[in-house]
């Protein structure tokens, strides 16, 4: 398979209930790279609801999608993400909570997240040099949405504003939802996916993940954290 675009992800394992269960409800499963039935929730368009998302599949970035830079090949930053895992120990946090990001939903970690920053951040680092730049009209549309004075920094040598230091680590659920939506998608995954949200909450890996000319991410490999 042909890949435009690469990133890093926390990819879920793919046997847990919980994963099992937010995968279906996004509707993609990016192991198999198949569609998923999504749940049968009443008074929800569960499809319509998590249709920005369903691309990406359910994970959490750790590196943001990236073309390859000039004379960078996939085996390369496969052997890189090899040797970056190696390095990298095991995170564990106390668990995971549903989350407004604005009018999105999210699963965030409930913890101390200081080795989960620290471990973003090295994905963000030793693969930059696999990072083609990015093209003027992308950072023109973000610089769009308005940046801080560190996003735009970010923006400028990483690619991405929210990186480092603005990080922040999330499992995106929905797209953008209406003020009368928002509490009852998060009133239904109270119901459905919260009792499910692992105690304590481990990332073990790192995937890496190659979005399709069909646009829909897939996942390549997972690397074992063995530092």
């Amino acid at each position: 398979m042909t890949f435009t675009r690469y990133a890093i992800y926390y990819a879920p394992p793919a046997t847990a209930d919980w994963s099992r269960f937010a995968a279906s409800w996004l509707g993609w499963d990016m192991e198999t790279g198949a569609e998923l039935p999504h749940p049968d929730i009443a008074g929800l368009d569960v499809a319509e609801i998590t249709a920005v998302p369903r691309k990406y599949g359910l994970h959490a970035t750790m590196k943001p999608p990236m073309r390859l830079a000039k004379g960078q090949t996939q085996a390369a930053l496969e052997d890189a993400c090899a040797a970056l895992a190696a390095r990298q120990q095991p995170v564990t946090l106390d668990g995971l909570q549903l989350a407004r990001l604005g009018r999105f939903l999210a699963l965030r970690p409930v913890g101390d997240e200081t080795a989960l920053n620290a471990l973003a951040s090295a994905c963000v680092r030793d693969l930059d040099p696999f990072r083609a730049p990015a093209p003027e009209a992308e950072l023109a549309r973000r610089r769009a949405a308005g940046l801080s004075a560190e996003q735009d920094e970010n923006l400028t040598r990483w690619g991405y504003p929210y990186v480092l230091g603005q990080f922040r680590f999330h499992i995106t659920l929905t797209g953008k939802l209406s003020k009368p939506q928002l509490p009852l998608v998060e009133d239904a995954l109270a119901s459905h996916l919260l009792p499910l949200l692992p105690e304590p909450f481990q990332i073990n890996d790192l995937a890496l993940m190659g979005e399709a000319e069909d646009g829909r991410f897939h996942l390549i490999h997972r690397y074992a954290l063995s530092g």
